[in-house]
């Protein structure tokens, strides 16, 4: 664990495979944080209003309702207006960049992603950097 105040910092992943999302679990549990998942966006909202995660991992390709819609619907929820929510996709190309952030995303990491490039995103925004 490499700092003692993310211990309380709950972050919802949200990844229909199971691969990615227990690698992504994994690497932030052993950083300290509570994690969450949703497999797919019904989910996602349920989990998000349940346990109030400071930060979002979304892959915008889910099956039942995408990541696209579910952030547009959680950006319309107070709860959510301003909570961080990184948008982790292999949607690569530079308008799938500009439309995840157009919709609210705060931030974009395309898969295959680099883990300490991730965490230090993470890091910097649940520090409000």
């Amino acid at each position: 664990m490499t700092d003692s105040a993310v211990v309380s910092k709950k972050i919802l992943v949200v990844e229909d495979s199971k691969v990615i999302s227990g690698l992504l679990g994994e690497i932030l549990e052993d950083e300290g944080y509570l994690v969450f998942y949703a497999e797919n966006g019904n989910q996602a909202i349920a989990q998000a209003f349940a346990t109030q995660p400071q930060l979002i991992l979304m892959d915008l390709s889910l099956p039942e309702l995408n990541g696209w819609e579910v952030v547009k619907r959680l950006r319309t929820a107070s709860e959510f207006y301003t909570t961080p929510i990184i948008a982790v996709t292999a949607y690569v190309s530079t308008s799938d960049r500009h439309r995840a952030m157009s919709i609210g995303c705060t931030d974009y990491i395309s898969k295959p992603f680099d883990i300490d490039m991730m965490l230090k995103r993470v890091g910097e925004l649940l520090r409000g950097k």
